[in-house]
């Protein structure tokens, strides 16, 4: 079997189609065009999904011809592990190659009742929050729908090839990934053509079968794609907030100067109209002596309520990362700053930092990023601004 000679080949260019990244319709309209009859896309959409099949000679059901066909036209191009950590309490991350010297991270996190894996959506990411080791790495690329959900098969098949699985008894046994957040490298809803057949693959009951409250976006707040998203393909929806202001949120999440928190919160509201949760989860990172006073705690009390909209928190503490600037809230105000929400009235945990020990928690995913964007040019002047090292 050949490997793809791009991420997104597909059907008309020429190329070795990737499979893997077609949609249900795209794959009987595919093998409808090689003279098969449609029902045969179904079954290589259940090979591909369900049994993590990576190889076409073991799609025992399909034609001999046909898998010959298959061989000639198409390939399934599961991403290229370059690195596999495991960390102390069981976290494992892969280092993925993106091509053209960029790599990705994708994390699996076991718990006693899930498994979960957080999955990226770019090489890099241009929204550039300054507490958050991808955004000082700059922006290479979207990833296309197939390596996005190629972190899903991948991840499902070698944890399942520890179980000693083989391509004929995946499906036997639930597979190890039961929920999906894409809360990885990247902004999701900036790369939106990619990411929504993806998640309507991880919805298919002939694909990964996820349910919508399983399966979570997290964005910075792009407000038209939330809004988008609504309409196209409903799931669980995570909002960075981290600030409770405009102008603290301006510095922190730099996307807020062009979608201010009003407009962010009128989007969060009408989300709930169709979202399959009837709360948004707003994810905040604590930054010591930055935004985790009593002060910014009622100032966050105060914007949710007077927004309306239906919500739990997510307080995470800051993961650091060389050269931040940052440093993680003492675990007492950050417990304290829990307090003040659940007094409130809102539900509110703190995140159990995950695989520290190998830079998967949450905000140190970096992999390798060949910047096209100047932002990590931009960022070390503001640095040196900053600390009067430099004027502009």
């Amino acid at each position: 079997m050949r490997p793809a000679s791009s991420p997104t080949a597909g059907p008309g260019d020429g190329l070795p189609v990737n499979v893997l990244g077609l949609s249900p319709q795209q794959l009987e309209d595919w093998v409808v065009g090689l003279g098969e009859k449609p029902f045969r896309g179904r079954q290589l959409l259940k090979w591909l999904h369900q049994q993590r099949a990576t190889r076409f000679a073991v799609m025992s059901n399909l034609a001999k011809t046909f898998r010959a066909r298959l061989d000639q036209e198409a390939c399934i191009g599961v991403p290229t592990i370059l690195k596999d950590h495991t960390s102390a309490d069981g976290t494992r991350k892969w280092l993925i190659d993106a091509g053209q010297g960029n790599a990705v991270e994708t994390v699996f996190i076991p718990e006693d009742d899930r498994g979960t894996l957080c999955v990226s959506s770019q090489a890099g990411c241009t929204v550039a929050c300054p507490f958050c080791s991808t955004g000082q790495q700059g922006f290479a690329r979207n990833l296309s729908t197939a390596e996005i959900i190629g972190q899903l098969h991948l991840a499902n098949r070698l944890l399942e090839d520890g179980r000693g699985a083989s391509d004929q008894n995946r499906p036997a046994t639930p597979a190890p990934v039961s929920n999906v957040v894409l809360m990885g490298m990247g902004e999701p809803l900036l790369n939106y053509d990619a990411v929504v057949p993806a998640l309507k693959l991880m919805l298919h009951d002939d694909a990964y079968g996820l349910s919508r409250r399983r399966v979570t976006v997290s964005t910075s707040g792009v407000v038209p794609m939330i809004d988008r998203l609504s309409h196209d393909c409903p799931v669980a929806l995570a909002v960075s907030l981290h600030a409770p202001t405009d102008a603290l949120r301006d510095t922190l999440v730099p996307l807020n100067r062009k979608y201010p928190l009003r407009e962010l919160m009128a989007a969060c509201r009408r989300y709930l109209q169709s979202a399959p949760r009837d709360f948004i989860t707003f994810e905040y990172v604590m930054l010591r002596g930055v935004n985790d006073s009593h002060a910014h705690a009622m100032q966050l009390v105060d914007l949710v309520t007077q927004s309306g909209v239906d919500c739990k928190f997510n307080l995470i503490p800051f993961n650091p990362f060389p050269n931040s600037g940052y440093q993680r809230s003492e675990y007492r105000v950050i417990c304290g700053f829990a307090d003040r929400l659940t007094d409130a009235g809102f539900i509110t945990t703190i995140r159990k930092t995950r695989g520290e020990d190998i830079d998967a928690a949450c905000g140190q995913l970096a992999g390798d990023i060949q910047d096209r964007t100047q932002i990590t040019q931009r960022i070390a002047i503001q640095k040196k601004v900053q600390t009067g090292g430099a004027s502009v």
